[in-house]
């Protein structure tokens, strides 16, 4: 796979789960994306019991909305990175 080189054209995304519940929403994993180019990471505060659906709104509402669509999503092919984007 070639990597493209400028800022998010290439990321990486997983899930960092077992966390304490925290906030008030008691969120209990984070959604970690990481531009590949500018090596900077988002840690977005989520639910492990996240639906698909519901990590895919997330990924849009504070990623493509603020920086645009990656061209390259680099994922561990969880099903939810799969089955909704």
């Amino acid at each position: 796979m070639k990597e493209l080189k400028h800022p998010w054209g290439t990321i990486n995304m997983d899930w960092v789960i077992g966390i304490v519940p925290g906030g008030k929403e008691n969120f209990n994993a984070l959604l970690v994306i990481a531009d590949r180019y500018s090596e900077s990471v988002w840690c977005l505060p989520c639910h492990k019991e996240d639906t698909a659906m519901d990590t895919a709104l997330l990924f849009w509402n504070n990623s493509i909305s603020t920086c645009g669509t990656p061209k390259i999503i680099i994922s561990d092919r969880d099903p939810k990175s799969t089955s909704e984007f």
